[in-house]
């Protein structure tokens, strides 16, 4: 008989539904039956798409000897990371500061009150050595010393609570803001860790990093200065290596576009194969900003395909888009993705030793006897196979597929929509536009319809609010006074839940929440821009485009928070600095009559690869129609110049 999670909105959940385990969902039930009962929670935190979680479901979840042994001696919860991000913060911080390290599944021991006092990632059902203790005799475990040292579990409790609120506080902050000096020394830090074989920073597992790489290109359209071009050029080689070997590697679906999580290598060959819509809706940005800089048709191939591949395979009836695709297929990893030369074969003919070389496929394979494919570096041959590609899609398409979990998620959503917009306005792709203020219009309804939404959410909406604003008079709407408007009152209410008037900083959640045992605040980046990074770029837009509101102090207060972080560890506050730099260089509003030929305006300032077929620095634009201008009148930070007669000479401007 199905559980209670049988009725819950999260796929992950309903995932858990046969299992034997009593779940409950998080909330005041669970609490209330550990506090009457005298058993500690066991709160296991996962998501749809994950791989290892399914493991340990099949594993130790769905087996009715261990469930027994979970349900005597637990109130055990079930929680979907993706619908509450703020609990999984808290067991993840809590687990790493037990254990060193975290990950899912996320498996954490609480008192009844909701204090994390111990806890892991993975635990097998069984002694396979390698140093893991069996889950079944951890519960055990951790049931007999709650009941006998129960004291000792809550001095435990209490200094990692203490802990975390600790952390919370702006991280080595002395009240400064980083300067140009301090930026460009973040960039060469982060450089310094880029693996210049390969491509990436750091060794394996590697993961794609968009707020990182987002950094570097922001920095690289500042260092112009002679003192700087070593540093340019430096950025330039890690740019083009890691974005290039991405965008050939594993990581990225070679057959129907988007990036994979990550690889579990350190050359981008084997994936951990779930596509998660964060990542995509990042990495769409960054590969636009980088063609616009770069010219590579690799960069604008890779915009394409995962556009293509988001439209094809994870648009949802209400105009938003599907959170993720699972790693699995028939509880197997990869098989959805990879060939074999028989495979190859049977789809291609003729073509198909040229594909096998050109994409590294063998007898052998390179992962379980298959091949994940990986674009051999060579001029034109991608081009050259597209055709072969196309028939591999469909191919593909009469297999089993992976899962898709539909929940719709406010702030990923919304991320999507300001990497869309950036692209539309990059590539010139008004149709993407229009699915990008769809994709903003559909997240800031959701978001009024959750009061309990986080931080993030509320920041990444109006994000992708000011993101569909700043180039709508190009596109032909919608209103952007209006998206503007709207982006205002969503900080507003921001403002009022989450800002901490005495620490800098704002917290993750509100005030009101009775359910976490500690209020915390997200600096640090992970796959996703913490809530205080994006926090940045939005006072950051407002302190411009709203000059009367006080975003221009809130800005300075919050980018003072920065100034150790960015000596100490660049790259966990990257997508903060990346907003300190694009403030510094001074944003750009353009404005002209209603009416004005705004096309001309983007050809003069990015072109295409045809009329601008070289490297050039690019910036963020806000377009705003202007009935008073009578020409064309750009503005950089504060600081307006004086109108010009054409969209050409005000492009030369910028």
């Amino acid at each position: 008989m199905p559980n209670r999670l049988a009725k819950e909105r999260s796929l992950y959940l309903r995932q858990h539904a046969d299992n034997p385990v009593d779940w409950h969902p998080w909330g005041p039930e669970a609490f209330a039956l550990a506090r009457s009962t005298d058993r500690p929670l066991l709160v296991s935190v996962g998501y749809s798409s994950c791989h290892w979680c399914h493991v340990m479901a099949r594993e130790s979840f769905a087996q009715a000897w261990i469930a027994d042994l979970m349900n005597r001696h637990f109130v055990c919860v079930k929680v979907d990371r993706e619908e509450l991000p703020e609990v999984d913060k808290l067991m993840m911080d809590a687990v790493q500061m037990v254990q060193g390290q975290g990950g899912w599944p996320l498996n954490c021991f609480c008192l009844p009150d909701g204090r994390p006092f111990f806890g892991g990632t993975y635990f097998p059902p069984e002694d396979r050595g390698g140093g893991l203790v069996p889950w079944p005799q951890l519960l055990m475990r951790v049931s007999d010393f709650y009941h006998r040292s129960k004291s000792e579990l809550e001095s435990n409790a209490d200094a990692i609570a203490k802990n975390l609120v600790h952390l919370t506080r702006a991280p080595d902050a002395d009240g400064t803001a980083p300067g140009r000096v301090q930026l460009l020394a973040a960039a060469r830090d982060i450089c310094s860790r880029h693996d210049d074989e390969h491509g990436g920073f750091g060794g394996a597992p590697k993961f794609p990093s968009p707020p990182t790489l987002g950094l570097l290109l922001a920095v690289r359209n500042t260092a112009a200065a002679a003192e700087e071009r070593a540093l340019g050029t430096r950025l330039d080689s890690a740019l083009s290596m890691t974005l290039g070997a991405m965008a050939r590697g594993g990581l990225y679906d070679q057959v129907g576009g988007g990036f994979h999580r990550y690889c579990i290598d350190r050359t981008w060959t084997v994936p951990h194969f779930e596509k998660m819509l964060y990542d995509n809706a990042q990495l769409l940005g960054v590969y636009a900003e980088a063609w616009a800089r770069y010219r590579d048709p690799l960069h604008a191939a890779v915009c394409e395909e995962t556009v293509g591949w988001l439209r094809r395979e994870m648009a949802l009836p209400d105009g938003l888009f599907a959170s993720s695709l699972d790693a699995d297929t028939d509880h197997h990893e990869g098989t959805t993705y990879v060939w074999t030369p028989t495979q190859l074969q049977e789809a291609l003919g003729d073509e198909a030793e040229a594909f096998a070389r050109a994409y590294g496929v063998t007898e052998k394979g390179n992962f379980e006897g298959a091949s994940v494919l990986r674009l051999t570096p060579l001029p034109g041959l991608r081009d050259r196979l597209s055709k072969a590609r196309s028939v591999l899609l469909a191919a593909r398409g009469r297999r089993a597929q992976p899962a898709r979990d539909d929940g719709p998620l406010v702030g990923w959503n919304a991320l999507l929509a300001s990497g869309l917009a950036k692209a539309a306005w990059i590539f010139g792709r008004q149709d993407w536009h229009t699915q990008a203020a769809g994709v903003a219009a559909a997240a800031h309804r959701a978001l009024r319809a959750r009061p309990g939404a986080p931080l993030t959410d509320h920041v990444w909406v109006a994000e992708s609010l000011l993101a569909v604003a700043s180039c709508a008079a190009w596109a032909g709407g919608p209103d952007a006074d209006a998206l503007r408007s709207d982006a205002v009152d969503v900080m507003h209410e921001a403002r009022e839940r989450f800002r901490d008037g005495h620490e800098k900083g704002w917290f993750l959640t509100e005030a009101a929440r009775e359910d976490l045992a500690v209020r915390q605040k997200d600096w640090f980046d992970n796959a996703t821009p913490a809530a205080n990074s994006s926090l940045a770029h939005v006072l950051s837009a407002l302190s411009v485009l709203e000059p009367e509101g006080g975003w221009r102090e809130e800005f300075e207060e919050h980018a003072g928070a920065y100034g150790g972080a960015c000596r100490n560890l660049p790259s966990g506050v990257a997508h903060a600095l990346e907003a300190i730099v694009r403030e510094a260089t001074g944003i750009a509003i353009v404005k002209a009559a209603p009416g004005s030929d705004w096309e001309a305006f983007r050809q003069a300032l990015l072109g295409d690869a045809a009329t601008r077929p070289h490297a050039l620095p690019w910036r963020p634009v806000h377009l705003v129609t202007d009935a008073a201008n009578q020409g064309w009148q750009v503005c950089a930070g504060r600081t307006c110049l004086p109108p010009e007669s054409s969209a050409e000479r005000a492009a030369a401007l910028l």
